[in-house]
């Protein structure tokens, strides 16, 4: 129900997800090379120095269950359930573009991108989609009390 608030903060947590596939994560100066990390992985001048599959895998059960919870509609709790996990698999996502770019790299300068910011803003809208699933529910319930 696309009408709904929370669907509106589901698709745009989405879309902000769906945006990491486009955008690079950071840059990464070491030895006076820079080096690219992207979804990919870290990239120097176009060759793979890192693989990236584990991100790009994360990034991808994320909007699948982004998916799952905007067409599960009808079923609240089980949506609730389903944004929860993506929210947890958000962190460790967000924990995954630390550990690879200081794991990696030890020394070096690290530029972040605009992009690292995107899981906390779709965890941000994620538990406004929570609450508003939430106050749905409430609501339900009173006017199941009601009859």
């Amino acid at each position: 129900m696309i009408q709904r608030i929370q669907t509106l903060y589901l698709l745009v947590s989405a879309i902000l997800v769906a945006f990491l596939f486009a955008l690079p994560f950071a840059e990464i100066v070491k030895d006076g090379a820079i080096y690219l990390f992207n979804f990919k992985g870290i990239l120097l001048d176009g060759t793979l120095k890192e693989n990236g599959t584990a991100i790009s895998i994360l990034i991808g059960i994320i909007l699948a269950l982004h998916g799952f919870a905007i067409l599960s509609y009808k079923k609240r709790i089980r949506q609730i359930r389903v944004i929860v996990f993506a929210i947890l698999i958000m962190l460790g996502l967000f924990g995954m573009f630390f550990f690879f770019t200081y794991y990696t790299f030890s020394g070096a300068q690290i530029s972040f991108k605009i992009s690292m910011v995107f899981p906390l803003v779709a965890i941000i809208l994620d538990y406004l989609a929570i609450r508003a699933i939430g106050k749905d529910e409430a609501l339900i319930r009173s006017i199941d009390r009601i009859r």
